[in-house]
């Protein structure tokens, strides 16, 4: 999944132009991500990743049958192209989510069945010199380049899992739109929308049967994951005011 507020120059890896290509790896300057507010995660993530981030779903258009699709994400900034959990060259989270540890490699889908792997040209810590070598002396994936091909598709098929875990969102109407309102220390009101979440009413008036298959199916833990991550919300405000506060007064 190739977001554009992070893989600027996105390119299929090819055994000539990328021959003399390394990289150091894994990303030690996250200022690479200071424009990305959001990104996917897989359900296998939440464990971890609510622990740290809101998780909320967005609408992720249709499936081949007409069938409406959502996607989870984590939130990292409450604007447009903001990211509050990149200050400066440190991430400000223990977890870094499947897709960003693994940048700037990514996988792109062609079609339903094929995945091309793809890397950010644009990164700067692409060398000719230092790291891992991508391609050997014979014109082969090195056993660097094809780690990274196996990790992400791994993240692929939870990818294809986690679609499951929407879908069932979705069949049992349990999502509805979210809109957060924050009043900020100068008396504004900071609104943030767009996402969907689990609405509460609807989750409570399951029945005790739908519950049970819920639990069994493994997407109840889930559920109780993506609740108990939208108390970050209230996080993100309180680094929003403080990176404000330290622009006016720098």
């Amino acid at each position: 999944m190739i977001n554009p507020n992070l893989y600027k120059t996105p390119v299929a890896v090819d055994s000539a132009k990328h021959r003399t290509w390394r990289l150091a790896h894994p990303v030690n300057d996250w200022s690479v991500a200071s424009a990305l507010n959001s990104l996917f995660v897989a359900s296998v993530e939440f464990g971890d990743a609510c622990s740290e981030y809101p998780l909320v779903f967005v609408d992720a258009g249709a499936d081949a049958q007409g069938q409406k699709q959502v996607a989870p994400i984590a939130v990292m900034g409450l604007h447009d192209k903001e990211n509050l959990f990149s200050d400066g060259v440190v991430w400000r989270a223990h977890y870094v989510p499947a897709l960003l540890r693994a940048y700037p490699f990514g996988i792109a889908r062609q079609d339903e069945t094929r995945a091309l792997m793809v890397i950010d040209e644009s990164y700067a810590g692409w060398s000719q010199t230092e790291g891992q070598a991508l391609i050997d002396d014979q014109g082969q994936p090195t056993d660097f380049l094809a780690g990274m091909r196996d990790q992400l598709e791994k993240v692929e098929t939870e990818i294809q899992r986690t679609r499951h875990f929407g879908s069932l969102l979705v069949e049992n109407d349990l999502l509805s739109p979210m809109r957060f309102d924050a009043t900020l220390p100068d008396g504004k009101t900071l609104s943030v929308d767009g996402f969907l979440t689990v609405d509460d009413k609807k989750f409570g008036a399951l029945s005790d049967a739908k519950i049970l298959e819920l639990h069994k199916s493994g997407a109840l833990g889930l559920i109780h994951a993506h609740q108990i991550s939208l108390r970050h919300m209230r996080k993100l405000v309180d680094w929003y005011v403080q990176r404000v506060t330290a622009a006016a007064t720098a």
